[in-house]
């Protein structure tokens, strides 16, 4: 079976940021550089009456961002008025945002500026809604069967379902969640018996048109040599990771090794957050493995179950390359830290021993 509309980009929304003194790549789209400007984060800056460690100033992420126009601000001919495009993870804004102080915007790596006001534009009415999943070749079950000779709104109305994706051993890669309401099924041309079967709003979570090539590559089994997510960006590489996480998370153990097992870690690509954790779950797991992606995740495996028992030795090889990448990070809510050091106190406060080289 196969399946068209799990591709898809997510709803990207339109904001305008008031009063803008921009910095950065921000200043530098303005002036005529790339208007890409990734994942960004836009941060309440806290004051007097809200300060740091208030809800109310809690940062708020939009991925894959766009300068789409831009102009003087009236008040102030310094400032900017800037309109830019992202997709908004979250279901609504930021819970009773506080923007008295203004705004810091960042991307991790530097800051974009500050601003004082940041609204959402209406989105226009005739925006497209989601296309349907369709599934193709597809066998149906006795519990399909029924719904569809008896046809009728409430029987195709299937409820929450689980589509899980196989690579092509036919070995489970990862899951979506899917809401099955049947909308259109017709004869599939790929043999007797198989229909094609259309699903209205079906899927949870689509994935990003992007990294398409990179589920299909990975689709191909997994990976027998590591460093196969060491010649993407950023971007990919968080895509690839998390693929990665998921097919690691499914519900399975992984057999851990016997504490005290010494593990080697290729630090050569370590230049961004996701090569950091790329790297860490093939030095456990071999090529393609999983072992944490974020400190929170890597706390749980290091409990047991994911391939390794504290104690135990990790060696960092070429750790230098993710010192001098990972140094200067930006918290979400702006400030600077070094996660490569987050990172070594994080695996060493539980009992793994970090050998740096």
């Amino acid at each position: 079976m196969d399946v068209s509309g799990l591709f898809a980009d997510p709803y990207r929304a339109t904001y305008r940021l008031t009063g803008c003194a921009p910095s950065g790549p921000l200043r530098e789209a303005l002036a005529g550089g790339a208007n890409r400007l990734g994942d960004i984060w836009v941060a309440p800056r806290p004051d007097e009456l809200y300060p740091a460690g208030s809800e109310r100033i809690d940062a708020w992420h939009l991925a894959d961002v766009r300068v789409v126009d831009h102009r003087p601000h009236a008040g102030d001919a310094a400032l900017w008025d800037i309109v830019i495009e992202g997709a908004d993870g979250y279901v609504d804004p930021p819970d009773d945002p506080y923007f008295g102080a203004g705004l810091m915007l960042h991307d991790e790596r530097e800051p974009l500026g500050t601003c004082g006001d940041f609204t959402e534009l209406d989105p226009p009415d005739d925006e497209p809604g989601p296309a349907p999943l369709r599934l193709i070749g597809c066998a149906p079950g006795a519990a399909l069967q029924e719904a569809l000779a008896i046809g009728t709104k409430s029987a195709l109305r299937l409820g929450e379902a689980l589509l899980v994706v196989l690579d092509r051993t036919g070995a489970e890669l990862t899951d979506r969640h899917v809401t099955a309401e049947v909308a259109a099924w017709r004869p599939s041309a790929l043999g007797p018996g198989l229909i094609d079967i259309d699903l209205t709003e079906a899927l949870w979570e689509t994935v990003p048109v992007f990294a398409r090539p990179l589920w299909e590559r990975r689709i191909d089994g997994c990976p027998r040599e590591p460093n196969a997510w060491a010649g993407y960006g950023t971007a990919d590489r968080q895509a690839w990771l998390d693929l990665v996480r998921e097919h690691g998370c499914r519900g399975r153990s992984t057999p851990d090794r016997p504490a005290g097992t010494v593990y080697r870690m290729d630090g050569r690509h370590i230049t961004d957050v996701p090569g950091l954790y790329l790297a860490l779950g093939e030095a456990v797991n071999g090529p393609g493995g999983y072992f944490g992606g974020c400190f929170g995740a890597v706390h749980d495996c290091l409990r047991g179950n994911f391939g390794a028992t504290a104690p135990f030795t990790l060696v960092w090889e070429d750790s230098d390359v993710a010192r001098r990448g990972l140094a200067r990070v930006l918290s979400p809510q702006g400030e600077r830290y070094s996660y490569f050091d987050e990172m070594v106190l994080e695996l060493t406060e539980r009992r793994v021993e970090v050998i740096l080289r």
